[in-house]
């Protein structure tokens, strides 16, 4: 490993190992950096643009750009805070969350950072789309209406389950995740027991039979906002 780089992140110095990108380098140092697509098993791919941030005065995503020495790094900036709640308000009104009837609710990343951005309704228009639910797999619920498109589920199956169970089809407005099997969803190879069927940061990949589980009150974020395990690295250090 080489010698380490000093970048700066809203003003704090922060010493970070070469090949690390900006959003590593701020989970180390208990600086969070809102993401939705990324993963800490998964390869980033940039896609949710969630993790924007403003390096030497250009917008970056924090997940795919690595650090280099004397970068000048701006994360919790109005015009950031804003930008990343019209993403998260134009992923709710693109989709049909149903929240309070969701199985994932308060395990939801999506909703929970609608929570720390303080968003209690959208700005924008609902679209009210019309999208399919795949139950045909005896495990596994794939519910499109409530995908946001990370992909985390693609790479997932990929990288960590060594198969090719989903892929990304169309374009635009009418893109979604497809199942690479004869027609749905039990066609593929999938088991309950994937990473790809635990991975999804919302309630697009269900498993059956275990809806609600966990009671209200012991859910990951009920007690404590998206990125808190991360911001606590600040107090111990």
């Amino acid at each position: 490993m080489g010698e380490r780089v000093t970048i700066t992140i809203d003003g704090r110095k922060v010493s970070a190992q070469p090949g690390q990108t900006i959003m590593e380098a701020a989970d180390a140092a208990g600086i969070y950096i809102p993401r939705l697509c990324s993963h800490k098993d998964l390869m980033p791919i940039g896609s949710c643009r969630v993790c924007t941030v403003i390096v030497d005065g250009r917008p970056q995503a924090a997940c795919v750009k690595p650090v280099m020495d004397g970068m000048v790094i701006e994360n919790d900036t109005p015009e950031l805070l804003q930008h990343r709640r019209n993403i998260i308000d134009m992923m709710f009104v693109e989709g049909n969350h149903f929240c309070m009837f969701c199985e994932k609710s308060g395990n939801c990343e999506l909703q929970a950072l609608a929570y720390r951005f303080g968003i209690t309704a959208p700005r924008y228009p609902y679209q009210f789309p019309a999208k399919d639910v795949d139950a045909s797999h005896r495990d596994i619920m794939l519910d499109h209406n409530r995908c946001i498109m990370c992909a985390r589920c693609v790479r997932a199956s990929q990288e960590l389950d060594g198969k090719n169970v989903f892929q990304s089809i169309g374009r635009g407005f009418s893109r979604k995740i497809g199942v690479n099997g004869k027609r749905a969803l039990a066609d593929t190879d999938m088991t309950a027991d994937d990473r790809a069927a635990d991975i999804c940061p919302v309630g697009c990949i269900i498993k059956k039979r275990v809806g609600f589980k966990v009671p209200v009150g012991k859910r990951l974020f009920d007690h404590e906002p998206i990125g808190s395990e991360i911001e606590r690295k600040i107090a111990k250090a």
